[in-house]
């Protein structure tokens, strides 16, 4: 059997899906067959493409047929041999009316195995042109109201869709020829035969289908006719074309053999000796099992005569069908004043053809003379010469495109664009600086697919070192960076290399954009569809750089209990800089973001902007809008975590300060992890959890190392009592009072002190640390007012102990006054409270939000501070949490060790009441270890309770919030608001209010008081149960057995109860 999916990496190997047909060890010839839906009115141009895996000792036979009506076509077949893994197959429907349905069959006899599999089934361009109210200028309306092109009137395909566009009041005075009743005006010689019925038994590359009816039952010609003895179809000779063009549209089939080649060749005539033809077209190879359209437009002073010439190799065919000449193409009529043309079997026989189409007759047919040499087949373009004058490797692909050869380079396009060789002047038009020949892509007549394909001859064998040098131009029009996604992507778009995807979506429920709040954006959902790979990219064409420093911004939108990491970066040539990152949640609400793009002075070199979402799960998306560029740097940005860069703060003095990991060797010390991830290099980590805890959608990675910035003060770097000074790019003025959150790190031997400075109309001091040692990293604060750009400045004055520095990590500015330690009204984000998925827990994370926007997940529609939509708060949504205790944390600051304080706290819990209840607990995590100081278990109330817990530590600790299920999964918010912790403060017991407070007490207590509330209720069942036996039969017992006895089959479903029909039922 075949590994999984084709398109997906090894590290996932395992991960994909397909379709197979499985071994049988039977002896009798079977066949698989795998049938599509019902499928209506594909379109001429419709295309089907997939994967299939078939090794050559596993199938007799694979086959695609169409059944339409009472007909079915074989729209491929193959007996083999098949490569090893995975191939690739593209077939045409061609024009389907009604109802229709594939099929992929699969035979086996008793010599195989019978295994095969398919992959990936896309149909492309398969739909039919929708109706229009108007047409653009030049375009033909049609009876349907569908528009179409005015060079697709009369060419043999139904465009409209309801073959108004080939209608005899059109196309009366066109000749077409289907060969449906014979050849019409055209002549052919020995070569062509005209054959009455697609799929004739002469080979296995006959056409199974004409291209007029699209029918095993429709006729056309076709040729056998071996190179150096082509076949030859002639048209009635025609009137000089005048200042109008006739053109010829034809349907050519090539299969079978790469020798195969159709050319159509201009024979002027008149009264003197004719002309040699005139090749106008040639096409050689194999293009599958479709008809191919082409169109040739003639303009001649002289009358004429076209000629087809086709010839292939063993095993080829080569097809005609539905030659259509246009209304300018005019018979002539008198014939006797023109020089005829010398007598031939059946048909007129053209002129020789030119030399270039012959064989020496002192060789083989195939074989190349050069002097007294006979060059074999095998040995063209094999790059070693044979001939002395290198004949044998001419046109083999080597070419500048001067000479007409174009280096054997022959178009093999069959779809709407081609490769034409042009001259330099025709394509600036006459200029007369102009000069030399290229390849350029061109329009084209074909109908199927827009890709062009451009081939050499037939090459190799080749050494391992062999390389392909090309100059190549590309011109389009340039697209911006600058995007609000409103009417496309401007000039982004996704990558490939995952099946998760970015997509240009419109706003719909809790999904809105930033620029109106109804208009576009780009979306990532790895749920929609459903998707396995773990990153997305979003990509911006290749720009020039208008300034040497250019200012990119965003929004951003990251929501989600298992979101991941969105990241920016930029590629330049063959290098990749991370620019800018933010990893978890950040509320229900867009965010801006900056990042400063800078490029060497004077340097046009090209770059590419990238974004790229890392999912962690399931559960959550990410959203962008309103990008934007502008010459000039950036302002200092709001949040600074370190990992992407240094976020422009520059080191003052020495340059003692830097940016570093854990273990990177840029400094002798510093702290063991960062803040913002909480990984040292290497540590691993357990990432992602399938939807409702499916397995195997985790992964095991190593986490990379997170960055901070750290000072060594030590004597031998910094002496006693110096500084070293680390300072911020400018920061916009302030519209308000913000608040400036960081966090430090202290050696465990003192360190120091860390100041920190204002810069603004002056430097001024706002706050002084002792950076006392320790495990942990702790939170420092800084309310900030400035109505000018302004700086922050850290200062770090060493103490002269050796072994000894000073670290910051991930700075935030927002708005607000600052919080006391421990506390937080949820405003304006989390404070100092941290949502960073703890390890073992499952990778959730506690979001942030408020009633006023729509989200994807509950929660209350109100917050506690201001009792409106407009408030917000802390929430954890259980519902993602698998069964088996899985549970999301809520941490705070470190805290210092207190004999008594006070923590009080709003919360919101809402399950229905006929499910297990989610549980939020409050626990003490110190270096002693955990201990549980509250607990609640609740269902809906629709209501905040209020909770006081009285809180005593001997060590530093850390307050935390944990949301979790002991039970089944149940769809139910828990919330948190107005969070106060009171330092060195008794709780007080407030004033009592029914059904409101949840008093102060601990986890001990409130199990005891249960425990004491089941005992009764079970003494009391007892009690119960024995008088009802004292005094007889229960009142509602039946002397019969009961059909349902208790709840056993009575079915819950959220807060509504579904009885049994043995309940619910008559008697």
């Amino acid at each position: 059997m075949p590994l999984p999916s084709h398109l997906l990496p090894a590290l996932v190997l395992f991960l994909g899906w397909y379709m197979a047909v499985g071994t049988h060890r039977g002896k009798e010839a079977s066949t698989a067959a795998l049938r599509s839906p019902t499928l209506r009115e594909a379109a001429s141009s419709c295309k089907l493409r997939l994967w299939y895996h078939a090794a050559s000792g596993d199938v007799a036979e694979l086959r695609v047929e169409l059944i339409h009506g009472a007909e079915t076509l074989t729209l491929w077949q193959s007996t083999g041999p098949w490569g090893p893994g995975w191939q690739e197959l593209a077939v045409t429907t061609g024009r389907i009316r009604g109802d229709f349905r594939v099929t992929f069959s699969a035979t086996r006899n008793a010599t195989h195995r019978g295994a095969v599999a398919l992959d990936d089934l896309e149909f492309w361009d398969c739909g039919l042109p929708t109706p229009q109210a108007n047409c653009p200028l030049g375009h033909h309306h049609c009876q349907n109201k569908v528009c179409v092109e005015p060079q697709q009137l009369c060419d043999g395909e139904d465009n409209c869709g309801d073959l108004s566009d080939e209608n005899p009041l059109t196309c009366g005075r066109h000749i077409a020829t289907d060969f449906e009743t014979g050849l019409g005006p055209w002549n052919r010689s020995e070569g062509w035969s005209w054959n009455h019925r697609a799929g004739g038994p002469e080979r296995p590359s006959w056409p199974r289908r004409d291209h007029s009816r699209n029918s095993a039952q429709g006729s056309f010609l076709v040729s056998v006719a071996e190179p150096g003895t082509p076949a030859i179809l002639s048209s009635p000779e025609f009137q000089a074309s005048g200042t109008s063009n006739c053109s010829l549209v034809f349907y050519q089939y090539l299969r079978g053999s790469e020798a195969g080649c159709l050319q159509l060749f201009l024979q002027t005539l008149g009264p003197s000796t004719p002309r040699a033809p005139v090749l106008l077209r040639r096409r050689r190879g194999e293009l599958g099992t479709a008809w191919v359209r082409d169109r040739v437009d003639i303009q001649s002073a002289h009358p004429f005569q076209i000629l087809l010439a086709g010839q292939t190799g063993p095993g080829g065919v080569v097809g005609l069908d539905d030659l259509i000449l246009s209304d300018h193409c005019r018979p002539v009529s008198e014939v006797s004043t023109l020089q005829p043309l010398p007598p031939g079997p059946r048909a007129p026989a053209p002129q020789p053809l030119p030399p270039s189409s012959r064989l020496q007759d002192s060789c083989k047919q195939g074989h190349l003379a050069c002097g007294d040499l006979c060059v074999p087949p095998e040995q063209l373009c094999d790059f070693e010469e044979q001939c002395a004058g290198g004949e044998d490797e001419q046109a083999c692909g080597t070419t500048d495109f001067e000479s007409p050869e174009a280096g054997g380079w022959e178009d093999a396009s069959v779809g709407r664009l081609q490769w034409r060789r042009v001259s330099a002047q025709e394509s600036q038009g006459s200029s007369a600086a102009a000069a030399g020949h290229f390849l350029s892509l061109q329009r084209a007549w074909g109908q199927l697919g827009t890709e062009a394909r451009v081939l050499t001859p037939l090459l190799g064998p080749s050494g391992p070192s062999c390389e392909l040098h090309l100059a190549y131009y590309l011109q389009s029009q340039p697209r911006e960076v600058s995007c609000n996604f409103e009417r496309d992507t401007c000039s982004w778009y996704p990558g490939h290399l995952s099946d998760t995807h970015w997509r240009w979506v419109e706003s719909r429920g809790p999904d809105h954009d930033h620029t109106t709040g109804q208009g576009h954006f780009v979306l990532l959902d790895p749920t929609d569809p459903l998707a396995w790979g773990h990153s997305a990219h979003l990509l911006s064409r290749p720009q020039v750089p208008a300034a040497p420093m250019e200012c990119l911004s965003f929004w951003y939108h990251l929501h989600g209990p298992q979101i991941g990491t969105l990241r920016l970066a930029m590629r330049r040539e063959g290098e990749e800089t991370h620019l800018w990152s933010r990893s978890g949640t950040q509320g229900n609400r867009w965010h801006e973001a900056w990042a400063t793009l800078s490029h060497q002075p004077g340097s046009h070199a090209q770059y590419q902007l990238l974004f790229e979402g890392l999912r962690d799960g399931y559960h959550g998306t990410m959203a962008l809008d309103d990008v934007a560029v502008r010459p000039g740097p950036c302002w200092a940005p709001n949040y600074c975590s370190f990992e992407d860069s240094d976020c422009g703060f520059s080191p003052g003095g020495q340059g003692l300060w830097r940016r570093q990991a854990n273990a990177s060797g840029h400094a002798a010390w510093g702290p063991p992890t960062d803040h913002t991830t909480e990984t040292a290099q290497g540590m691993g980590a357990w990432q992602g959890q399938g939807l409702r805890g499916w397995p195997g959608a985790g992964r095991l990675m190593l986490a990379p190392p997170g960055h901070y910035m750290v000072v060594d003060t030590s004597p031998d770097a910094l002496p006693r009592g110096q500084t070293a000074s680390l300072t911020s790019k400018e920061h916009r003025p302030l519209a308000q009072p913000a608040c400036l959150t960081f966090w430090y790190h202290g050696s465990l031997r003192s360190p120091g002190t860390l100041r920190v400075y204002l810069e603004e109309r002056g430097k001024h001091q706002v706050l002084s640390l002792s950076a006392h040692g320790g495990l942990a990293w702790r939170l420092g604060s800084v309310d900030v007012q400035a109505e000018r750009a302004w700086r922050v400045v850290f200062e770090a004055v060493a103490a002269g102990v050796a072994h000894s520095y000073v670290a910051l990590d991930d700075l935030l500015l927002q708005d607000g006054p600052c919080p006391q330690p421990g506390s937080c009204d949820f405003e304006s984000g989390l404070c100092g409270w941290s949502h960073l998925a703890w390890p073992g827990l499952g990778g959730y994370s506690w979001d942030w939000g408020g009633g006023a926007t729509p989200s994807r997940y509950p929660q209350p529609p109100v917050d506690h501070t201001l009792g409106t939509e407009a408030g917000h708060f802390a929430f954890f949504e259980t519902g993602v949490l698998g069964p088996g205790g899985r549970a999301a944390w809520l941490r705070s600051e470190p805290l210092p060790a207190t004999p008594a304080s006070c923590l009080r706290f709003w919360y919101h819990m809402g399950f229905p009441e006929h499910f297990y209840k989610g549980e939020l607990k409050v626990l003490l995590h110190s270096a002693q270890g955990q201990l549980a100081v509250w607990g609640a278990g609740g269902h809906r109330r629709h209501q905040w309770l209020e909770a006081q817990v009285e809180v005593a530590s001997a060590k530093e600790f850390q307050i935390v919030f944990e949301a979790t299920l002991g039970g089944q999964p149940a769809l139910g918010p828990i919330a948190l608001d107005d969070v106060e912790y009171l330092a060195g403060q008794h709780c007080q017991q407030p004033a009592p209010s029914p059904g409101n407070t949840a008093a102060p007490g601990s986890l001990p207590a409130v199990v005891g008081s249960a425990l004491l509330l089941l005992m009764l209720l079970v003494l009391l069942g007892l009690g119960g149960r024995r008088w009802l036996q004292k005094r007889g039969s229960c009142p509602f017992q039946s002397n019969t057995e009961a059909t349902a006895p208790g709840f056993d089959n009575i079915l819950f479903n959220a807060d509504g109860v579904t009885l049994p029909a043995s309940v619910t039922s008559d008697p």
